[in-house]
């Protein structure tokens, strides 16, 4: 498909006004419209194109908003800044070293560097000023010179105190943030005014502080944490100046303000790292959201050496967790064809860096699914991936799409389909297919998947061999696999007689086989491992399965009208019958182990998202069907329980969004005994 263009001065143009709009929908009215990884994106990009760094002049490197004409404007005693930001180790190091080349210049080169670490709140800054001890005013960030005055709001939120335990004077910078909970009953109550809801609990809690009237702030249950001391004035107290970020932590804590619980001392960056992966993997049992962890020179002096840029300190730096959204470009679309025939769009996409690994594909499902995103090569697309999910596309960015794009239509032919190549849509489906199966591609395909891992699972067989076992003439079907002997092969290039003697071995070990894998090693339309464990425990033998009517199988749980009709026209197909005859006469079907025990899982319909610690997906889904429960890849209201592991993605959003209940790996565990 032909490519659509852009010039880079017109990408620029673009990027620049949008980074502009986003900025001002999130920081003066709260309602941004992407997730904050994909507007990180969005900035990277534009300064990648022009050249600059975070300290360079640019729209991407602004800090906040200018102040709200509908509050006060206060301008801050000490000046504010926002973070830079790294994204993986590398980054972190090039940090550290620019640190060192920094104090190098002040003659500071054998400095040893000790890191202040803790989470970072994704919550809204705020900027506390005490007059020997009494809450004078409460401000926002604004554009880092000026702020908005919202003591009045500040004065009813309870972790503000009005009166510190010691008369001192500073200015404490912490943030606002507000719990999933109250975020969710804050939203509720929304829907039932028929209000716009907040997009995440921090849009929420700007908009709990940002308020005229300080009764609505009142009635949402904002919390705080101060994180910073921008400037004290101990007033001839006992109170010794801090002279390191702990100290600084330990002084406000002293004087009563609400402080992070997981705050650390990292001697070098090697505990920095161990602090980070740490928190990846656990942040979601902190109360309020983090999109990764803040690092601070520990010493001030040092803090105070190294400075400033126009937009950030160089002693600190944001350490962002693995974006689970990232902006990229579709280069191009193209159509695969998969072994049952079925023909799936796929987005090439400039690589992208996402959930830690670079991505340069993504589904994009059917027709259906590029009609409703009006997705087109040339686009700019929000790409998401969490935890093991596939990567998928999730919105276009209208505003970059360049002149002379067209809307994707799908080709009358394909490469890899059989006869001439025609593609026809399957009837009452999204999905398109080849009108003939008989391509040597396709063949190649159902061969591989036949000897993988959730079919015959032959340990060592991949596609390189059945390839060269095609080649050679050796094998034409499945079935001729067990015909083979080590004479057979052995003069195959690259084999000598101990390989040649280890593939016959794999082919003969798996000549008994359970009748959920032979069933899936058939390549039936959408037979998977799941409907094809159901379909297996219902018919008992290959026979009954062969047997069955529409009817009975689509009776079954979890198995369906659609996936009954795709097993009986398969089973009625005179030349799936006569390969099927032929693939039995060398195998023993296995039927698998009923389950008979009763317990707490029996007849429940789980889902499992995310990784697991302490045993594989695969070995928890055999733990629960031993328990009696059915085991399914997509959440509905018929759902009793979401499983959700580490990195759980959209699956567990869709439970909460229907009301499905979710278990810990743990409780999961417990519940089973």
């Amino acid at each position: 498909m032909k490519k659509a263009g852009q010039s880079k001065d017109e990408r620029i143009e673009k990027l620049r006004n949008l980074v502009l709009y986003h900025q001002r929908l999130y920081h003066e009215k709260d309602a941004p419209e992407i997730s904050d990884e994909a507007y990180d994106s969005l900035v990277r990009e534009l300064r990648e194109l022009e050249g600059v760094g975070e300290e360079g002049s640019s729209v991407a490197n602004l800090v906040g908003a200018r102040p709200s004409e509908a509050f006060t404007k206060v301008k801050h005693q000490v000046r504010q800044w926002s973070l830079n930001n790294v994204f993986d180790v590398p980054e972190l190091k090039d940090w550290e070293e620019s640190l060192k080349r920094r104090l190098a210049t002040e003659g500071l080169s054998s400095s040893v560097l000790e890191y202040d670490v803790g989470p970072k709140l994704d919550g809204l800054k705020v900027v506390l000023t005490y007059e020997r001890g009494q809450l004078v005013r409460a401000a926002t960030r604004g554009d880092g010179v000026t702020g908005e005055d919202v003591t009045h709001t500040a004065r009813v939120i309870d972790d503000i105190p009005e009166k510190l335990s010691v008369p001192v004077s500073l200015v404490a910078v912490g943030e606002v943030w507000l719990s999933e909970k109250e975020f969710k009953r804050i939203n509720e109550e929304r829907e039932r005014e028929e209000m716009p809801l907040f997009a995440n609990p921090r849009n929420a809690a700007a908009g709990s502080l940002r308020q005229l009237d300080p009764t609505v702030t009142a009635r949402r249950k904002l919390s705080l944490i101060i994180y910073d001391l921008d400037f004290i004035d101990t007033n001839k107290t006992k109170f010794k100046i801090p002279a390191t970020q702990q100290e600084e932590i330990a002084l406000l804590q002293g004087l009563g303000f609400p402080t992070g619980k997981h705050t650390a001392l990292c001697h070098e960056l090697r505990d920095v790292i161990d602090y980070y992966n740490e928190w990846k993997d656990k942040r979601d049992a902190l109360d309020y959201g983090v999109d990764g962890i803040v690092v601070k020179v520990n010493d001030i002096t040092l803090q105070r050496r190294l400075g400033h840029t126009a937009k950030a300190p160089r002693f600190a730096a944001a350490f962002k967790f693995p974006a689970e959204q990232a902006t990229t470009v579709v280069e191009d679309i193209v159509l695969q064809v998969g072994r049952t025939g079925v023909v799936t769009p796929v987005a090439h996409l400039r690589p992208t860096k996402i959930a830690g690994s670079v991505v340069s594909r993504a589904t994009l499902h059917n027709e259906d699914q590029i009609k409703r995103l009006d997705v087109r090569v040339g686009d700019t697309v929000v790409l998401q991936k969490a935890g093991d999910v596939i990567p998928e596309i999730v919105s276009v960015v209208n505003e970059l799409r360049p002149d002379g794009t067209k809307a994707y239509r799908f080709p009358k032919k394909v490469d890899g389909c059989g006869g001439g190549g025609l593609i026809e849509r399957i009837p009452g489906e999204a999905a398109w297919r080849c009108v003939t199966l008989d391509s040597d591609f396709i063949h190649r395909r159902r061969l591989y998947h036949f000897v993988g891992k959730t079919a015959l699972n032959l340990d060592g067989v991949g596609p390189r061999i059945i390839d060269l076992l095609l080649d050679e003439g050796l094998i034409k079907e499945p079935y001729d696999l067990f015909t083979l002997k080590v004479g057979d092969v052995i003069d195959l290039p690259g084999f000598k007689e101990k390989a040649a003697e280890n593939l016959i071995n794999a082919i003969q070990g798996a000549r008994e086989v359970e009748l959920p894998r032979l069933l899936v090693a058939l390549s039936i339309p959408n037979v998977g491992e799941e409907t094809a464990r159901l379909i297996s425990e219902y018919c008992g033998s290959i026979e009954n399965v062969i047997g069955a009517n529409v009817e009975e199988l689509a009776s079954i749980h979890g198995v369906g009208q659609i996936v009954a009709e795709s097993v009986v026209r398969y089973m009625k197909d005179h030349q799936n019958q006569k390969k099927l005859r032929e693939l039995l006469r060398f195998l023993t079907v296995r039927q698998i182990e009923r389950v008979s025990k009763q317990s707490v899982l029996s007849n429940k319909t789980l889902v499992f998202t995310g990784s697991m610690v302490s045993l594989s997906r695969d070995e928890a889904k055999l733990l629960a069907r031993k328990n009696g429960a059915h085991v399914t890849e997509s959440v509905s209201r018929k759902t009793d329980f979401v499983i959700a592991g580490n990195e759980a993605g959209s699956k567990a959003e869709k439970a909460v969004e229907l009301g499905v209940a979710i278990l810990s790996e743990a409780e999961f565990l417990k519940m089973i005994g």
